[in-house]
């Protein structure tokens, strides 16, 4: 079992595999995907994902944009860590270094569940100046109640015991147990194809302890704190049977924001974007202005 992926074995057949490009800024050997012609567009996946997750998106996005996909610090086939580990600010940071090694301004960022964190608070941080901010199923609130305390807890937990990442690997090689836990945590149904990337990252523990790390250093409460001063357009896209983050935290996000809109989708999860890319990236290619 390795330790992280590679990209001669798990990346091998990697979606767009064409479009991907190894490069260096800072602290951090970046796997980047770039794509396409037009306006700078910044995709930010979720936690636990990596670019695989934009594999039908990205290419219908590409026919209007320049579309850049990072796989996040911990994630994928970027190695190294920030300076300030996996925590919102630092991503963020990491994030703008890249750009300006790139020479990339983005026009429009999108981001996935923690992703759209991300985008806010590379906004907020002065990381980058788009002209929208498009949040798909964000994760943007902090655990209501009890849960606030007990998931980040855990997770601090788990990234402290050096055998979380190989027994959580180990559990995602039983047989179909990736698809189900998808299914069941996302509310989402995707393709075989989207199920066994998931399931390669899954399996190698080096992905999974970047996960587990950046879950471990995330900080909404600071977010929500700083939701007013966000100057940008802010839109955000919900699968209305997300099980794993309900839309009421998006509508809960929105009113902080001044202008902010929410958009719900029925019969959608959180890998909404997976389920129907098309639908999807219609919506972003609106949110940005129509090109």
């Amino acid at each position: 079992m390795s330790s992280a992926p590679r990209w001669d074995v798990e990346g091998r057949d990697w979606p767009n595999r064409a479009a991907s490009r190894f490069v260096e800024a800072g602290r951090l050997r970046w796997h980047v995907q770039v794509m396409g012609d037009g306006p700078p567009l910044l995709l930010l996946h979720g936690t636990g994902a990596a670019t695989h997750s934009w594999r039908a998106l990205a290419p219908l996005l590409a026919e209007h944009f320049t579309v850049v996909a990072p796989d996040l610090p911990g994630h994928g086939f970027t190695t190294g860590r920030p300076a300030g580990g996996l925590a919102m600010p630092a991503m963020a940071r990491a994030l703008g270094e890249l750009l300006r090694t790139l020479a990339i301004a983005p026009a429009t960022i999108v981001g996935h569940s923690a992703g759209a964190a991300i985008a806010i608070r590379m906004a907020l941080d002065g990381q980058a100046a788009p002209a929208t901010i498009v949040g798909l199923n964000p994760a943007l609130m902090p655990f209501p109640g009890l849960a606030a305390r007990l998931f980040p807890a855990l997770a601090r937990a788990l990234f402290v015991n050096p055998f979380a990442p190989h027994v959580f690997a180990r559990l995602a090689r039983t047989r179909g147990e990736t698809g189900r836990f998808l299914a069941r945590s996302t509310g989402s149904q995707i393709d075989a194809e989207g199920v066994a990337f998931y399931e390669r990252l899954l399996t190698t523990p080096g992905h999974v302890s970047g996960a587990i790390t950046m879950m471990a250093d995330w900080d909404l409460e600071s977010l929500k704190r700083d939701l007013p001063r966000l100057r940008t357009p802010l839109l955000l896209v919900h699968g209305e049977g997300d099980t794993a983050i309900p839309i009421a935290t998006a509508r809960a996000a929105a009113a902080l924001v001044d202008g902010a809109t929410v958009m719900p989708l029925a019969g959608l999860g959180h890998l909404a974007h997976e389920e129907r890319p098309a639908e999807i990236a219609a919506i972003i290619r609106d949110a940005a202005g129509g090109r």
